[in-house]
């Protein structure tokens, strides 16, 4: 009885583990599709504890049914079988899940929601079941109820702690998503089969099955498309990122939902096309050109940074960038350097808060679409950012969004106003899904940016009369945003919704 007892608890903690290790792999597994915002987290949270509440209903039928180890030890297997499936179909399933959210342009949310379901709803109902079943094999009476599902709780409960800090701090950084779905599912199996004692050999094919898929090498997480090769892949301690290269050795970096480029690079050139020259120019409509000082949040392998290490090598560039993994890859692939450039790792907003440095130019580029971070697009944000300029200094912000979409831009101007006045917050529609915002302690960036081309090289100088034609007054309309109240992913949602109309 006390040996039945230690390997039932084995039991409990490891599916524990598995549980709630599998819902920090799925939401890795989710980012390189549909990104990894709160609303992708709570999508995958909320699948989790449905699954395993029907799991828990169904647990106690089972077990009334059939009240011995080898059902439970069974449904364990099931599930870790299924688990271990999840990763391999994901790729193609989360593939066609993303074509059909783009063809349909719904929103992210029902997409990643359907995505999470679809992968991990039964597995995790199956898992569901093991508690109320190992509390009915362990009570043989009914005095010692209580004390016995509160001890197999708890047991579960500190299993679930384990599998959710061994796979964010340790598995997923270590050996990547797939293998932690593997590992988490051989764990399982092999806490089941000593309850197996008649078919034991027949059940230790699934563990051994499983043991065998993590030698397997992973390959890519996405496959490239058209001319394209991925050269650099890596799921970094925020989010999924990979390199890839045409046959003319331009690269592009791609973050979670691979929806945009947020890095791009051209062996021997610095203008790429994109809205990256927009941003290098508009930093000329300020009270200084070129500016003394430039702040960049949101630097990803550092496209910009490289530009103004080029044309304006007198000019200081701090460059802020939170994923480490981007800076280094930046350097490797992307000639990111200049010769006044220090980079930071670092949350943009944090970092800030802490400098004492003021700037001539602050760029804000670390919007990740769908979703942007809310508290980069808060009035206190643009406090923080007004506090670090210098007298005629100015914040330029790259604002993607959905093509014919204009909501997300009018509370970015609204809350911008708000610190900045309301004749101090300009546009510039530099591509059909990216605006430039803005905002500044000098006036007329327009006539700053024309008057500056006269003294730019060529290729630059086309750039900045082109951009400073179309700078204009910010669009009217729009909520302020704070702290407090920024439902950032319900509008980029809504917005979705309205170009689909």
């Amino acid at each position: 009885m006390a040996h039945r007892s230690r390997s039932l608890e084995v039991l409990v903690f490891a599916v524990g583990a598995g549980s709630l290790g599998a819902e920090i792999a799925a939401a890795r597994l989710l980012a390189p599709w549909f990104g990894a915002s709160t609303i992708v987290w709570a999508n995958t949270i909320a699948v989790v504890l449905v699954a395993l509440s029907i799991g828990y209903a169904l647990g106690g039928r089972f077990a009334d049914r059939d009240p011995r180890p080898a059902g439970l030890a069974r449904i364990v297997l099931v599930a870790a079988a299924l688990l271990a499936v999840v990763p391999f179909v994901s790729g193609p399933f989360l593939h066609q899940a993303v074509r059909a959210v783009d063809q349909l342009s719904a929103a992210t949310f029902v997409g990643s929601l359907l995505g999470v379901g679809a992968l991990l709803a039964l597995p995790l109902i199956l898992l569901g079941m093991v508690s109320p079943y190992a509390v009915r094999l362990e009570v043989d009476h009914v005095a010692d109820a209580g004390r016995t599902a509160g001890r197999l709780y708890a047991i579960s409960t500190v299993g679930s702690l384990t599998g959710t800090f061994l796979s964010a701090l340790l598995l997923i950084p270590v050996v990547g998503t797939r293998r932690t779905f593997l590992i988490l599912a051989a764990a399982m199996a092999l806490s089941a089969l000593p309850h197996l004692a008649g078919a034991r050999v027949l059940a230790a094919v699934v563990p051994a099955v499983i043991l065998g898929l993590i030698a397997l090498p992973t390959g890519t997480v996405k496959a490239a498309d058209g001319s394209s090769r991925v050269i650099w892949e890596k799921e970094t301690e925020y989010q999924y990122a990979r390199v890839l290269q045409d046959s003319d050795g331009e690269r592009t970096l791609e973050l979670n939902e691979g929806h945009a480029v947020h890095s791009l690079y051209r062996p021997g050139e610095w203008l790429t096309g994109n809205y990256w020259d927009e941003l290098l120019v508009l930093s000329l409509a300020g009270g200084h050109a070129p500016p003394r000082s430039v702040a960049i949040l949101g630097n990803a392998a550092g496209t910009t940074a490289r530009a103004i290490g080029h044309y304006f090598p007198q000019t200081t560039v701090d460059a802020v960038e939170i994923d480490g993994a981007l800076t280094k890859v930046g350097r490797e692939l992307f000639d990111l350097g200049g010769p006044r450039l220090h980079v930071h790792t670092a949350d943009a907003r944090p970092w800030l808060r802490k400098s004492t440095q003021r700037y001539d130019v602050i760029m804000v580029d670390a919007y990740r679409q769908p979703y942007i971070p809310f508290y980069l697009a808060t009035k206190e944000f643009f406090t923080l950012v007004r506090d670090h300029l210098n007298p005629g200094g100015l914040v330029v912000i790259n604002v993607g969004h959905p093509e014919q979409s204009d909501q997300l831009e009018k509370v970015l101007s609204a809350t911008m106003r708000s610190e900045f006045g309301a004749d101090n917050v300009w546009r510039d529609p530099a591509e059909p899904t990216n605006v430039m915002l803005v905002g500044s302690t000098a006036t007329d960036p327009a006539g700053r940016l024309a008057a500056a081309a006269a003294g730019l090289p060529p290729d630059l100088a086309e750039v900045a009369r082109a951009t400073s034609v179309r700078i204009s007054p910010s669009l009217p309309g729009g909520r302020v945003y704070t702290d407090d109240l920024a439902p950032v992913e319900w509008l980029v949602d809504t917005s979705l919704a309205e170009v689909a109309e």
